[in-house]
């Protein structure tokens, strides 16, 4: 499989992440009345997207869709780190054109639809969380969670698995994710998930978009050492 085809896969799964996961935020969350599909809603089409690529995709790039992934694999052995910089290029350009779509259709709501002041599914912390949690909580939320998905990641594709049930895997734990950290954050563990919709939200999005770049990173990196660690070297 060729580079190009690889990025090309990384650019359409982050788009359909972002689409679809920050999208059941937007077009289907709190602000919509009677079609307000709530937390469980807004997880499961987090954890949806994820699988549905995870099957799609995965035979051709891997599907990391997500930096923290890409950095975790790579701390772990398992992908080369002369190839980051290109997928993570990907994955945030994905991020953006995901956020762009949704951008267009929201606007088509009765009303229009203010990006800024609506957030379209923008993460924070402090006055921006949800619930209003502390930068603290918020940083050790996503390097928490984060470092829990990187490790199911890491364990469902190793040697010794089963690979048939590694994309089901990775869907449930991001919907776990979701179902716990949204009302904290609003849930990132993926640095290019943050990015798209924050460079629209902007303002404060993207002044507090450091936060969703370090903490899923610090994560994602940890939970590639403690693989090292703990993992068989057959399945390393």
């Amino acid at each position: 499989m060729t580079m190009g085809r690889k990025l090309v896969a990384e650019v359409i799964g982050t788009w359909w992440l972002v689409l679809g996961g920050c999208g059941a935020a937007v077009l289907a969350g709190p602000r919509m009345g009677p079609v307000n599909v709530g937390l469980v809603g807004m997880s499961m089409a987090f954890g949806l997207a994820m699988l549905s690529m995870a099957y799609a995709i995965g035979p051709i790039s891997g599907c990391h869709l997500n930096p923290a992934v890409t950095l975790g694999l790579t701390v772990a052995g398992r992908f080369p780190a002369k190839d980051v910089p290109k997928y993570v290029v990907a994955q945030v350009a994905g991020a953006i054109l995901g956020a762009l779509t949704l951008l267009i259709i929201a606007k088509g709501m009765e009303g229009g639809y203010d990006p800024v002041e609506a957030r379209l599914g923008s993460n924070g912390f402090g006055d921006r969380s949800p619930l209003h949690f502390s930068m603290v909580s918020c940083l050790v939320t996503e390097v928490v969670l984060t470092f829990g998905f990187l490790f199911v990641i890491l364990g469902v594709t190793s040697k010794r698995a089963a690979p048939a049930f590694a994309g089901l895997a990775i869907g449930l734990a991001l919907t776990l994710i979701h179902l716990i950290s949204i009302p904290v954050t609003g849930t990132s563990v993926n640095p290019a998930r943050s990015t798209g919709p924050a460079l629209f939200a902007g303002g404060e999005a993207i002044a507090q978009l450091w936060l969703f770049w370090v903490a899923p990173l610090a994560g994602g990196a940890l939970a590639g050492f403690a693989w090292k660690l703990l993992a068989d070297r057959e399945d390393a």
